[in-house]
């Protein structure tokens, strides 16, 4: 099944690189570093420019060893293990993130709760994956670009998802991209897999910056995603309302 990207961009791209943005920026930044939150904190904004926040639950679907406790790590500005370790659970990562509103220049701080669950944990205990699976909003699907078999697991593992549920927001990421001498995946493959799934495609790798670069095409990409599926949803609803209402008698 394919899926649509938004038809249009509804945040300000690159808003990070923006005078206006560092008053909020800098909340989720501490000499340089990413700030650490935990479940129950929060970007802490004065009262002058209190901001709406908006939560959403994402899950990293992908092979062992493909990264996704990594790139969990380095979404959230944290230490990347330099050793991987099957995960052997469920491991959540909170992720704020501030955007801009291009229709009306309002600001929304995303706040991003990360799942991360090992592939033997969840073939062994059959509660993990309806856990993963409840009230989940977007799938990061990801595959290694020196593992062409996590490449070529891509499509069962959208259609899993999809026969489930269709209203999920969809972003595959490449991880390991700066290894491109032990690439396996070319990138006509990569232009293909776009074309017959018509979802976006973002590549993860190399050395975390002090900034937000190596990290701000994933996250605003989910935001994106995230509020055109919020639109579409909140459209549907009044338009539902809308029908009820002229049904009455």
């Amino acid at each position: 099944m394919m899926a649509r990207a938004p038809p249009r961009a509804y945040i300000v791209p690159d808003w990070h690189r923006c005078k206006d943005s560092k008053e909020y920026f800098n909340k989720i930044i501490h000499k340089k570093n990413r700030k650490n939150f935990g479940l129950l904190e929060s970007p802490v904004m004065p009262p002058h420019a209190a901001v709406d926040t908006l939560d959403y639950k994402i899950f990293i679907s992908g092979k062992s060893g493909v990264g996704k406790t990594a790139l969990a790590a380095r979404l959230a500005g944290l230490n990347i293990p330099s050793v991987h370790h099957e995960t052997t659970g469920i491991q959540t990562t909170v992720v704020y993130w501030p955007v801009k509103l291009r229709e009306n220049g309002r600001v929304l701080f995303f706040r991003l709760q990360l799942w991360d669950c090992g592939e033997n944990a969840l073939r062994r205990f059959d509660h993990l994956l309806p856990s993963c699976k409840e009230q989940v909003d977007a799938v990061l699907f990801l595959f290694s670009f020196t593992d062409r078999t996590s490449f070529q697991d891509l499509s069962n593992q959208i259609t899993k998802w999809t026969e489930s549920t269709d209203c999920l927001v969809k972003v595959v990421v490449g991880t390991k991209f700066d290894l491109f001498m032990h690439c396996d995946v070319a990138e006509r493959d990569v232009r293909k897999f776009q074309e017959t799934w018509r979802l976006p495609v973002l590549h993860s790798g190399g050395e975390v910056s002090d900034g937000l670069g190596d990290v701000a095409p994933i996250l605003n990409c989910l935001a994106e995603n995230l509020w055109h599926q919020d639109c579409v949803r909140a459209g549907a609803t009044g338009r539902q309302q809308q029908h009820e209402t002229r049904t009455l008698p």
